[in-house]
């Protein structure tokens, strides 16, 4: 070999040792990755509060430390504002339902429906100092006109997609309950879970428990609106 080849030689050779060790490096790093986006899951609770059923939520929810949101009936709080503060207290998000849950009376018109809606938030400001920006429609539902004078009232609206059917299935058990908030929630994010923790349902405080350990192993977060 001619000499004027080997100084080209051995710089190829030491081209090839680096590019070796640089490889070998770049195995050795571990991969990247990159979690998935949270999901999110909204507990709602309507037509409370009730002295048995609400204290019981909210002693679960404590304990899970979770934040969920409650929306009010006001003629319902008399006799239970210690119960509403606690609400408050704790964290959760206290939202306006009706003062009445009067159907025909709250539809009667657009000024009826604006009327009940204040006179529930008035009954909330009262007892726990809060104004509420939250407005769900009693029995559900759309009513474009109505949610628009209520949006330039400054409230959000927020309905549901999912239900633990303690109003849609008579006589549910906690088990019934359950199953029907994992099934209605299956594939949606965010979840905004319907539940009622009036007096009639215990059955819903007493699944409340596996309903969100169903989903805090599904890799869902609790939020409060």
């Amino acid at each position: 070999m001619q000499r004027r080849f080997i100084p080209a030689l051995m710089l190829f050779v030491a081209l090839l040792l680096l590019l070796a060790g640089l490889g070998a490096r770049m195995t050795s790093v571990p991969a990247i990755s990159f979690a998935a986006e949270t999901k999110e899951i909204y507990l709602t609770f309507d037509d409370g509060p009730s002295t048995s059923v609400t204290e019981k939520v909210l002693d679960i929810l404590k304990e899970e430390d979770v934040r969920a949101t409650f929306f009010i009936v006001g003629d319902r709080v008399q006799g239970r504002e210690k119960t509403l503060r606690r609400i408050a207290a704790e964290g959760h998000t206290i939202g306006v339902h009706s003062q009445t849950h009067v159907y025909s009376e709250i539809y009667s018109s657009a000024d009826a429906l604006l009327r009940d809606a204040e006179s529930c938030a008035e009954t909330i400001r009262r007892v726990t100092g809060i104004s509420p920006r939250v407005y769900r429609f009693p029995g559900g539902g759309k009513h474009p006109a109505s949610a628009k004078l209520l949006r330039k009232r400054g409230y959000r609206i927020v309905s549901w997609n999912a239900v633990c059917g303690d109003e849609e299935i008579r006589g549910a058990d906690a088990d019934t309950l359950y199953a029907s908030a994992v099934k209605t929630a299956e594939g949606k994010d965010p979840v905004i879970l319907l539940l009622h923790d009036s007096a009639s349902h215990r059955p819903t405080a007493e699944a409340l428990p596996r309903i969100i350990a169903h989903f805090r192993a599904e890799g869902y977060t609790f939020s409060a609106f």
